[in-house]
């Protein structure tokens, strides 16, 4: 599943690809990607010959920001690329993909083509006047952004310090904090030097730092990368990322620790693959 970098590294290419360009329609290939409105009818009404002018994201969710000249606000796109969504900018003309879902038409025939093996991925269209989250309501359960002011040492001492949890499930939930998944949270854990077993209620003070302080660098570290090839990642030009070339544990069983050249060793943990090293991670 794409994580928070690779989300946005989405983003940041269709902000700068797609803001001020016209939506002049498009066509749904599987009507189940279309989480509301509950008529495709109803959601090409409401994104047609409407602009985006800006795209958020929130934990792993991407918000489009719309206007309609004559009326102003249009309301918003949302997407959720699940566990194998792929957005696509390419010409119209370009033969369809197996497994494409959605197409959104551009001006100069150009189109955002959403691609998903998995058919998970879902798409919203939130009318004018209604907040994100009331249509979108995975919104609701999010915890703080890493990079923000709410995400401090502070807040993740009081989430974790009476938690039973291991400490590579807990930071998997995302009502914790939005947007790690899988592979920046064993990045994070080998990063700080915790095992990912470790029970939160058990962690020092000083763990719980480094484990802040390690989550924003491995996640700042797979934006500057733009994203991993794990999971045939792409970003919205058909490129991989760079950052799994560079990885700590994540994806790297049996080699040589790059720190203390130990055999990277993989558990799972809560029906997930945990990565990490028996002597960087005690």
């Amino acid at each position: 599943m794409p994580e928070l970098p690779e989300v946005e590294t989405i983003r940041l290419g269709l902000k700068q690809i797609t803001c001020t360009q016209a939506i002049q329609g498009g066509d749904v290939l599987l009507p189940r990607t279309i989480a509301y409105p509950v008529s495709v009818a109803a959601f090409w009404q409401g994104l047609k010959q409407t602009r985006i002018t800006d795209w958020h994201r929130r934990g792993k969710y991407l918000l489009a920001q719309l206007n309609r000249s004559e009326e102003g606000d249009a309301g918003w796109l949302g997407v959720h690329l699940r566990m194998s969504g792929q957005l696509l900018w390419i010409q119209q003309t370009e033969p369809l993909q197996k497994h494409t879902r959605v197409r959104l038409f551009f001006p100069q025939g150009q189109e955002l083509r959403f691609v998903d093996q998995r058919t998970f991925g879902r798409m919203w269209w939130v009318p004018p006047g209604e907040e994100c989250d009331s249509i979108i309501t995975g919104l609701q359960n999010l915890g703080p952004e890493p990079f923000s002011d709410a995400f401090s040492p502070e807040y993740l001492t009081q989430k974790l310090k009476k938690s039973q949890r291991s400490i590579k499930t807990a930071i998997l939930d995302q009502s914790l904090v939005a947007g790690v998944g899988n592979i920046y949270a064993d990045e994070a854990l080998f990063v700080s030097g915790i095992h990912p077993q470790t029970v939160c209620a058990r962690l020092s003070v000083d763990q719980v730092e480094r484990l802040h302080q390690g989550i924003i660098q491995v996640l700042k570290a797979g934006i500057e990368a733009g994203g991993t090839t794990f999971s045939s990642f792409l970003n919205v030009q058909g490129v991989n990322g760079n950052y799994s070339g560079v990885a700590w544990v994540y994806g790297r069983t049996g080699q040589p620790c790059r720190v203390c050249e130990t055999s990277i060793e993989r558990i799972k943990l809560s029906g997930r693959s945990s990565h990490f090293c028996p002597r960087c991670q005690l």
